[in-house]
């Protein structure tokens, strides 16, 4: 039987369980969720690695470091490795295409740049992640919440993956060589280009448009990359194809999968510019 060890069982990574029905899998957490071993746990952990076939990591840097690499290390030879790592890693190109063969290390994710070197130092399979949306997690929800927003800033371009074909990436490269595969739909947008459409199937206006300063530092370093990722790779080597190659593909999926999406409204007290 196959044994799959997750470090970091989150939304992604619980996707990736769920596309991989009858594998023995066991997850970390923090703090032992759902019946997942806590990180940390040294015993458990080491236990679960000794019995694993293959282990992915979602975990992502703390400081500059890897956690898992730092601590895990030496227990990782002789498994499948695998690392969901992110786009980020390229930095901004300008709004260009960007492919496996582009440098990393030069944007605002530099540790993340060293765990993606690190795991590939090691033979790992190194998923390369845009924007993640899917079911509870898309533009429907913040639209619907009046969390959603629209920034005005011309030719700002995004990529973005559904959650489900990432999981199917990682599945198709149980049996591909190591190295990096941009996992990211065909069609990069803009962030507003998607809000608007969310909006148009929830029947709703387009949300406001905001200033970029009044953003979280945290968003306003979102917009201040602009890049075109590339899928190419991954689908001549693991032989993947987006089951939703655009946006609008999955988005219109999950506005027929999702219940009824209940529409807030603004707090009484909020005047008419509210932002």
């Amino acid at each position: 039987m196959s044994n799959l060890l997750i470090f970091g069982m989150g939304y992604t990574a619980r996707a990736v369980a769920a596309a991989l029905p009858g594998w023995r899998i066991a997850g970390t957490t923090r703090d032992g969720r759902d019946g997942t071993i806590v990180f940390g746990d040294d015993v458990a952990v080491r236990l679960a690695l000794a019995t694993s076939t293959h282990v992915l990591s979602s975990v992502p840097p703390e400081g500059e470091a890897d956690p898992v690499l730092d601590r895990y290390g030496d227990a990782l030879a002789g498994c499948w490795l695998g690392y969901l790592s992110s786009t980020g890693v390229y930095g901004d190109a300008g709004g260009a295409w960007v492919d496996e063969t582009a440098p990393i290390g030069g944007g605002r994710r530099s540790a993340r740049a060293t765990a993606d070197a690190g795991w590939l130092d090691r033979g790992a399979r190194v998923f390369r992640l845009p924007g993640i949306y899917g079911r509870g997690r898309s533009a429907l929800e913040r639209v619907a919440s009046r969390r959603a927003h629209r920034v005005d800033m011309a030719g700002q371009i995004f990529s973005r993956v559904h959650v489900d074909d990432i999981a199917a990436g990682v599945v198709a490269g149980f049996d591909a060589p190591a190295g990096g595969y941009n996992l990211a739909d065909d069609r990069p947008t803009s962030q507003n280009d998607v809000v608007d459409f969310a909006a148009a199937l929830l029947g709703l206006p387009a949300p406001p448009f905001v200033d970029l300063a009044a953003l979280s530092p945290m968003a306003r370093g979102f917009y201040a990359e602009n890049r075109r990722v590339a899928n190419g790779r991954a689908k001549r080597v693991l032989g993947w194809t987006p089951r939703y190659p655009d946006y609008r593909a999955g988005l219109r999926a999950l506005s027929a999968i999702t219940s009824p999406i209940p529409v807030s409204t603004p707090p009484a007290a909020a005047s008419s510019d509210q932002r």
